[in-house]
């Protein structure tokens, strides 16, 4: 592979699906690298000879790179051989693991683009998640608490309704409650975790809330409830969240510097710790 003195970095995704596959270990690559600047194309549900000569007729520059998740070998030979004869430099994504586990298991795939998404019980379960998520903004319930696979909670602005969200896509019904607001809701709350569900606690450093708050009261233009960025306040409310999880034995998780993705691994990473598999 030629080498570049430029931090420029044109990539082009090539799948015969929706290319999230790709997308996503490019995000993971690419973020590795502070100075590099991508550009990213994506070519999506191409699966002809013809679209894949219609794409690199659009791949242009010394700096672009091809990726591509093929399923088909016939068409992805071709593409392979078509960028080897421009010049031009392509990964096949997942054909490294394809062939290790076709050797060691000798077992033939199946060559079939699109098949992580397939309409089976776990594509059920994860729509099922999803509107059980976002199917609760009136209010919390029992049974909408029991309901659960986990239960996030946590003062506001610890990101947990995107977390569930995200759990959701996952197919984990995750719901959420407020440490602050409502005694009946965290007497429901009680109630849940004495019937086994478990439960997560997100908490953040005060400043980082006091920002985040801020912000939001700007946006809604509301003064109603002065407390609610007010930094000493906000300590009280993360020492209370964090003496409540303590006391009711709640794993806690800073979300501070965290993504929801990651916030959301290392709350099943602690409830698999604890024996609880979510």
């Amino acid at each position: 592979m030629p080498e570049h003195s430029t931090t420029d970095l044109t990539l082009h995704i090539v799948s015969d699906s929706t290319g999230e596959t790709a997308a996503s270990a490019v995000r993971a690559a690419t973020s590795l690298f502070d100075a590099l600047q991508v550009t990213c194309h994506m070519h999506v549900f191409v699966r002809s000879a013809a679209q894949v000569h219609e794409v690199l007729d659009s791949v242009h520059g010394s700096n672009a790179l091809v990726v591509y998740t093929i399923a088909d070998r016939a068409l992805s030979a071709t593409l392979q051989n078509l960028c080897e004869a421009r010049g031009l430099s392509a990964i096949a994504l997942l054909e490294p693991l394809i062939q290790t586990i076709q050797s060691r298991y000798q077992n033939e795939p199946r060559f079939r683009p699109g098949q992580q998404y397939a309409v089976d019980q776990a594509y059920l379960d994860r729509m099922s998640a999803i509107d059980f998520a976002i199917s609760h903004d009136d209010g919390i319930t029992a049974d909408y608490l029991l309901g659960a696979d986990v239960v996030l909670v946590g003062v506001s602005r610890t990101s947990k309704t995107p977390t569930c969200i995200y759990l959701a896509y996952q197919g984990v019904k995750a719901a959420n409650v407020p440490l602050v607001g409502s005694e009946k809701h965290l007497d429901l709350l009680t109630k849940t975790m004495d019937a086994g569900v478990p439960v997560v606690g997100l908490v953040a450093s005060p400043n980082r809330l006091a920002q985040v708050r801020q912000h939001r009261r700007v946006a809604l233009g509301s003064d109603n409830t002065p407390d609610y960025a007010d930094l000493e306040h906000i300590r009280e409310e993360v020492a209370e969240a964090r003496m409540f999880f303590d006391r009711h034995n709640i794993p806690g998780i800073d979300v501070t510097r965290r993504s929801i993705e990651e916030t959301a691994a290392e709350g099943r990473a602690e409830l698999r710790r604890r024996g609880m598999d979510i």
